[in-house]
């Protein structure tokens, strides 16, 4: 039991100090009504705007600015890796809100302001954040830490939904994931049924999330089983009710349609969970110092020990302390 419970916590005490190369800066538009309540703000790479209410801790909007950046940057090299996701969100501005708590008088504000924003600012917000979901040490973890999938909605609604809508459009039979998600549903429901067909794999049931929300959740839900954050028994019991595919491996057997599009090299899906560290400096410093390195052992993002035939996201731990995040096809 003591070596279970050890394994299972490694990576939280390998990465509890997240080396996030941003800084936290005075609001830059506090003249706007909408923004006038976040004192902190982060700009992400110039293409994603945190803007974060005074309660929140510093940490934890580091967390979300590392995890953004992780997502646009998978292999963190300090350059966005697909050009035109970069060009869509910077053609708009794109925030990612931090709210101390849901109807916060900054979300109010906000709110109350999102049409003008929309019309006169260009401005597009996928998603929001509350603190109660931010988790540094937990990073995209269901449950404790929801930075990845509100990120991930606020990438896909402002960029690949619009670029590229034969592949990801979300209304019915507009593209390739639509069709994909019929399939993965037991067939096509402009409403949600009284039951889905035993033979689909997502079966989202809340009433007020229409059938382009439903392919928002969708994208989000394939694209982190394809990162291996879902490959955990508590996290497949806890989201059973909603999706199936727990491992990258069920993913890619199952769901044949949707797995094609998210390794599809042409639209650049990020394939490597985020960890909350993003200092891309230091990572090309530590893979060009790899030489004369070995590796002592190799972690899945769970911390379960693996060897070098494990297909998936791969943590090696270096004799020299060091550490490399890769994945293996």
């Amino acid at each position: 039991m003591i070596r279970l419970v050890f394994i299972l916590l490694l990576p939280l005490a390998l990465f509890g100090q997240n080396n996030v190369c941003f800084e936290i800066e005075e609001n830059l538009n506090p003249s706007i009504d909408a923004l006038a309540l976040f004192p902190k703000y982060v700009n992400v790479l110039n293409c994603i705007h945190i803007y974060a209410e005074q309660s929140i801790s510093d940490s934890k909007v580091l967390h979300a600015a590392a995890i953004a950046a992780e997502l646009l940057d998978n292999n963190e090299d300090g350059i966005i890796d697909d050009e035109n996701v970069k060009n869509a969100l910077m053609d708009l501005y794109t925030v990612m809100p931090l709210f101390a708590y849901e109807g916060s008088n900054a979300e109010e504000i906000l709110f109350d302001n999102f049409d003008d924003l929309m019309d006169n600012n260009n401005f597009c917000a996928g998603a929001v954040l509350y603190n109660n979901e931010i988790d540094p040490s937990s990073p995209g973890f269901w449950g404790n830490d929801a930075s990845v999938e509100e990120v991930l909605h606020t990438i896909n609604a402002c960029s690949h939904v619009e670029i590229y809508p034969d592949v990801f459009g979300l209304e019915p039979n507009s593209s390739e994931m639509s069709d994909a998600m019929d399939v993965a549903r037991g067939g096509q429901f402009l409403t949600i049924p009284s039951n889905y067909p035993e033979e689909g794999w997502y079966h989202y049931d809340d009433w007020t999330c229409d059938y382009e929300c439903m392919a928002m959740e969708y994208l989000y839900w394939c694209i982190v089983a394809n990162m291996g954050l879902l490959d955990n028994n508590m996290i497949c019991s806890g989201i059973s009710d909603e999706w199936e595919l727990c491992t990258a491996e069920e993913f890619e057997v199952i769901d044949v349609l949707m797995h094609a599009v998210i390794i599809n090299l042409e639209y650049k899906i990020p394939q490597l969970a985020p960890d909350g560290n993003y200092c891309p400096n230091q990572s090309n410093l530590d893979n060009n110092n790899l030489i004369n390195k070995k590796i002592i052992y190799s972690l899945d993002i769970l911390g379960r020990l693996v060897d070098k035939r494990y297909k998936g996201i791969i943590i090696d731990l270096y004799n020299n302390g060091s550490v490399l995040k890769k994945i293996n096809y």
